[in-house]
């Protein structure tokens, strides 16, 4: 039994794979859309964020061989959690992570956190489109809303928590692009007209994360982008394609 981390598009793809390869998986998400996603396909799932404790007795519990770490690259608390239990119980950590991008354009400046975003951000101002989702859109709230000749477009999906998060830190129903992706290339673009966007923010999600498609609408509108590095964690048997991790379940596993 495989315990996973999942949650986005491929991570569901290499569930059903490792199924199809005979390890039954128990995959945890956040979200009740990316629990039915992954139930249509037969996988099972948990919903709600782990602390390391957690995980440590959902791994007894389980009595899961091993951990299948395919969470989004910026879900940075989910790994470290993983990694601490797949430690404390003495199991196999195996990371999947869609491969990165380097990005080479005037117009595109690499920031290390989100916090460096908002402060680089507070300085350009203008109308600036937020793609960062809304975990961490206190910390953009926090610098840039209020600010001459400012205004904050935060997209994310249309979740009631989203809302009353928004609420809460001051967004105006306005300002919210309340909307699932995934976005094609000329929807975004459709977005910076409609808004009027003179700078993106956004993540350096992957290929499978639609960074290309918002960096090419908003190379194609002649947009500044700011794009955040992944976080930097010290990851343990890490692929970027599936046929690793199926290899590397098989070398370390005997069943």
């Amino acid at each position: 039994m495989i315990f996973m981390l999942a949650g986005t598009s491929d991570a569901r793809e290499l569930a059903i794979k490792l199924e199809g390869n005979g390890r039954k998986v128990i995959a945890t998400v956040v979200t009740e859309s990316a629990a039915k996603s992954l139930s249509e396909a037969g996988i099972k799932t948990n919903i709600g964020r782990l602390t390391k404790e957690q995980m440590t007795d959902f791994i007894k519990e389980n009595q899961f061989q091993a951990i299948v770490d395919a969470s989004h690259p910026f879900a940075e608390e989910a790994s470290k959690n993983a990694l601490s239990a797949a430690d404390a119980s003495g199991i196999p950590y195996i990371r999947y992570e869609r491969a990165s991008q380097t990005f080479s354009n005037p117009l595109v400046t690499m920031v290390q956190d989100y916090e460096e975003a908002a402060k680089l951000a507070r300085e350009k101002r203008g109308v600036i489109m937020l793609t960062t989702g809304s975990k961490t859109l206190g910390i953009f709230t926090k610098h840039l809303l209020g600010l001459e000749n400012t205004r904050v477009v935060a997209r994310m999906l249309p979740r009631l928590d989203n809302m009353e998060k928004c609420q809460a830190l001051g967004v105006e129903q306005k300002d919210i692009i309340a909307m699932q992706g995934p976005f094609s290339k000329e929807l975004n673009i459709a977005l910076i007209h409609q808004y009027k966007a003179t700078l993106m923010i956004t993540k350096e999600s992957g290929k499978v994360g639609s960074v290309d498609e918002k960096l090419e609408a908003a190379l194609a509108c002649g947009i500044e982008t700011i794009m955040i590095a992944r976080p930097k964690i010290q990851y343990e048997n890490m692929h970027s394609s599936f046929e690793g991790v199926i290899e590397d379940l098989a070398s370390k596993l005997t069943i």
